[in-house]
């Protein structure tokens, strides 16, 4: 009920007497007072509008899954768990914590036998998922909330790399035995550095005999698959109702709206794709994206996230191999018709569209969907394998580990390498995980680009153990998107994620930068607009630089525009390390130390800010150890005293990562 929505009125002439109320105010005002009232009293209205709890309890949903999910396997992960609930003779629902009123979730209580599951990813440095940011603030600003009637586990997915291991997960573990809730099971955590697969499995394993014995219930000993959506062909519907690759409102692509966000990317077209490196066997790369009158606004540090499509190639021959017509218009519906996920995909479309835009095909498929495919395998040897593979077993784990994840078999070399195994394919688009967006830090500056966003990316392409050439989605995708092509401009679906990886408030706190290959992108347009402020007559502090990369004629990327910032002063100081132009390998950790003295200086008496940027598995943690080191030896601290002067830093916000593994 928005006020701006109410009839305006013309305003009576100055010189008459105006009561101070009219009917019509009073009127509203008590329809207004009216609908306050029984919103809060009436609570099947509250707790159908506000939080789907009388949905669930009229269809007797009595475990809901709740999903913090930023790459979509938290949320895969809750509909397994969801649909595992089946096997137990109860219901559950996967659900969106931004979809909810999380203030309601005490009323849960009221449902017999109900369980609350949480399986929350934690993303960049210990932060929330998008989708779950209002529950995390929720659960932190609400102290006096009473949850003794909830019954809650929680699953984490993280990653052992990052510092901040799976804190989302442990924080909502925590927090809600704080606010009264009773966890009826161990909190698992899910390590994505080594098999977060295997993980979950186990922790699953071991999660439902704990239900059962909770709330006294048993397995009913169905194994069977469970199919959660069925198919409609369709053979006379309006080619415009179809969608062709839209992430939300149908033609969203023909007729662009603003805003523009996760559910409504922006076509932006490609200016610039060009090869960054001189030589080499890789192809590391630079495109440019104009956002001209989009209204899209981003800052320096920001990440820009785009929806890559599947190889044709691929999609064409997993139709091959499974005998079916790609263009085929279909829909998938759910068997639930209470659910508030209608269709796994935008629905009505083609085969063809969903294995393009919208089903990720090329990673190893997890453990769930080859136990459903498994039945359809004519080979009873297959079958047992593939059930096995998916079992919790030693000897099944590790078969999955080799024969799967080593190998890196996605689906169609499954399909290749298995001839028996033939699922009808409205089943293997049931059970394939969504395609989701990819993030790169954005490698320009608005201040010197404001209709313009900058991507540095290397393309990935190995071969597997079994021959085949596997290639990264998105970064071949961007690779092919040439600014023309056969005549039409090539465009790219994105929109903007908003980062905490931010240049210093004050321009006169020095910088260090640490960013060896394409971990140089964020710091682009940090040195863009460092050099637009001092262009405005903005003083401006120390601005140094550690990059690296393999061989100083290859891949020594952007060394005009960095040779040119340090010309002119931009930057004040360019240390590159060219790892394998001698004998002995040299990385920017062994340049830091070189450079100890400069650099505590910076971080202990002038208030230096450090950024690092790339890869988390090994560089982020020899860059931490430099610093440890630089403390001890300069700071005369022990090792613990550097460790957490060095944990202050971040703390405090002056030292920031932006890191992958």
């Amino acid at each position: 009920f928005h006020f701006a929505e109410l009839p305006e009125f013309c305003s009576p002439a100055v010189d008459e007497e105006v009561p101070l109320f009219s009917n019509l105010d009073l009127f509203l005002f008590s329809l207004i007072v009216g609908l306050v009232i029984y919103w809060f009293m009436s609570p099947s209205i509250t707790l159908y509008l506000r939080f789907n709890y009388k949905k669930q309890k009229q269809f007797g949903k009595n475990i809901i899954v709740f999903y913090g999910s930023q790459t979509g396997t938290g949320e895969e992960f809750s509909n397994r768990l969801s649909k595992d609930a089946q096997r137990y003779g109860m219901k559950g629902m996967a659900a969106d914590p931004e979809e909810y009123e999380m203030g309601e979730l005490a009323r849960l209580s009221e449902i017999k036998n109900s369980l609350a599951i949480f399986c929350m990813a934690t993303y960049g440095e210990g932060d929330p998922t998008d989708n779950a940011q209002d529950f995390y603030d929720w659960l932190q600003e609400n102290d006096d909330e009473d949850l003794s009637g909830l019954n809650y586990t929680v699953f984490a997915l993280g990653n052992k790399t990052y510092e901040h291991y799976n804190a989302m997960g442990k924080y909502v573990d925590k927090r809600l035995e704080e606010l009264g809730a009773k966890r009826i099971f161990d909190l698992g955590l899910g390590d994505d550095d080594g098999n977060l697969e295997e993980d979950f499995v186990s922790w699953r394993e071991q999660f439902w005999p704990a239900v059962c014995e909770h709330f006294g219930v048993e397995a009913l000993g169905d194994e069977s698959s469970i199919r959660q959506y069925e198919l409609k062909e369709h053979t006379d519907l309006n080619m415009n109702k179809v969608y062709t690759g839209e992430i939300g409102r149908l033609k969203s692509f023909e007729v662009q709206k603003p805003p523009f966000d996760s559910k409504n990317p922006f076509l932006a077209p490609v200016t610039v794709n060009r090869r960054l490196n001189k030589g080499g066997d890789r192809h590391l790369m630079h495109l440019e994206l104009d956002i001209t009158g989009s209204k899209i606004r981003y800052e320096s540090g920001d990440h820009v996230a785009v929806f890559p499509t599947n190889d044709s190639t691929l999609v064409n021959k997993l139709g091959q191999i499974l005998g079916v017509d790609l263009d085929v218009v279909i829909s998938l519906n759910n068997l639930d018709e209470e659910s508030n996920k209608k269709h796994p995909f935008p629905c009505p479309t083609t085969y063809r569209t969903a294995l393009t835009h919208y089903l990720d095909i090329t990673h190893p498929p997890r453990t769930n969907v080859l136990y459903e495919l498994a039945q359809y395998a004519s080979d009873p040897k297959d079958q047992e394998n593939m059930r096995k593979m998916a079992s919790s077993s030693p000897e099944g784990k590790a078969l999955y580990q080799s024969w799967v994840l080593g190998a890196s078999r996605n689906i169609l070399a499954i399909l290749e390498d298995m001839p028996s195994l033939r699922p009808p394919v409205d089943h293997l688009c049931e059970l394939l995980p969504r395609l989701q967006a990819r993030y790169y830090s954005i490698a320009s500056s608005s201040k010197v680009h404001p209709n313009s966003i900058h991507i540095c990316a290397v393309v990935v392409e190995y071969e597997t153990a079994t021959g085949r050439i596997n290639k990264g989605v998105a970064t071949n995708w961007l690779k092919n998107k040439l600014v023309t092509d056969n005549g039409h401009k090539s465009t790219v679906p994105m929109y903007i994620r908003k980062s905490q990886f931010r240049l210093p408030f004050k321009t006169t706190n020095p910088v260090i930068m640490i960013g060896p290959g394409t971990g140089i992108a964020p710091f682009m347009g940090f040195i863009q607009e460092r050099g637009w402020l001092k262009q405005q007559g903005k003083e401006v502090g120390e601005t140094v630089m550690f990059f690296g990369c393999r061989h100083k004629n290859e891949d020594y990327i952007y060394q005009e525009e960095l040779e040119e910032a340090e010309k002119n002063g931009v930057l004040t100081q360019l240390n590159v390390a060219f790892s394998r132009d001698q004998e002995q390998k040299v990385y920017v950790q062994h340049l830091m130390k070189k450079n100890k003295e400069d650099i505590w200086k910076l971080i202990h008496s002038d208030n230096a800010h450090i950024y690092v940027c790339g890869d988390a598995k090994n560089m982020a943690k020899d860059v931490q150890t430099a610093l440890h080191e630089i403390g001890e030896e300069l700071g005369g601290m022990t090792r613990t005293q550097a460790t957490d002067y060095i944990k202050k830093l971040m703390t405090k916000g002056r030292y920031s990562q932006d890191v992958w593994s």
